[in-house]
């Protein structure tokens, strides 16, 4: 897998899975632009870390629920590398509320955060990588619940539903221009948003109960498969998801 020479573009990229897939990207050799909102002083350390391994990165700090952010970070990223040839939607947020206490703000929130950030990313990179020419990559960072319920969390499940579809068409209208368009969901993973669950010893044993594999998802397998799909491996794959979720959804029903 070589990603020389190549620009990547990552939302929410300096914690979690953004943070791996930022140091994967860099590590087979892609320049990447960390998108951020909070914690700048992480975000640098990342730029660091990319700069170690011998490519280029910059953080930009952008609320990719706004279209004209977003339309900053593209610019940015064009201003600084000249191209944009990997887009990573990965941003998102959780409230963990039911369709029955979810408040109006809630919802605005993770919709636009979840679902509104990737579909006007989506736009923006296929914009681009149309001007430039040569096709490209979009990755949407989904969950197991675009397509399995998960009751107590009603909103995220909408917001990644969307995501579903978002990642169909786009790949489908996209397709003649070599642009691919790739879902990748995970199922649990260990990262900051599941700390309640991987600090409670009988939760996080319940739910390592329910995975096949016994254990959560480290970010870095996440990672590399978004590496992957990034990559000249998977340049007949577009318009669906791939499931990283150690067989949960194949034999739990519901979390």
């Amino acid at each position: 897998m070589n990603l020389k020479g190549k620009v990547a573009i990552v939302t929410g990229g300096n914690s979690g899975i953004g943070m791996a897939i930022v140091l994967e990207l860099a590590k087979q050799g892609a320049n990447i632009v960390i998108d951020y909102v909070a914690h700048p002083e992480a975000t640098e350390a990342l730029e660091k870390q990319v700069r170690d391994l011998g490519d280029c990165a910059i953080g930009v700090k952008a609320d990719v629920s706004q279209v004209s952010e977003l339309q900053n970070l593209f610019a940015t990223a064009v201003q600084e590398f000249g191209r944009v040839d990997i887009m990573v939607n990965n941003a998102g947020i959780e409230t963990r509320t039911s369709i029955l206490d979810t408040t109006e703000a809630q919802y605005e929130k993770v919709l636009a955060i979840n679902l509104k950030s990737a579909f006007f990313g989506t736009q923006l990179a296929a914009q681009q990588m149309i001007k430039q020419g040569g096709g490209g990559r979009i990755i949407n960072i989904t969950s197991v619940h675009e397509d399995w319920p998960m009751p107590g969390n009603t909103a995220y499940c909408l917001s990644k539903g969307g995501m579903r579809m978002l990642t169909r068409t786009a790949g489908v209208e996209l397709a003649p221009h070599n642009i691919l368009v790739v879902g990748v969901g995970p199922g649990a993973v260990a990262t900051p948003i599941n700390l309640g669950t991987m600090n409670d010893p009988a939760l996080l044993q319940k739910l390592n109960n329910a995975i096949p594999l016994g254990r959560m998802a480290r970010p870095e397998e996440i990672a590399s498969l978004v590496a992957f799909l990034a990559g000249d491996g998977a340049s007949y794959m577009t318009a669906t998801t791939i499931f990283a979720d150690g067989g949960i959804m194949q034999s739990s029903p519901g979390l």
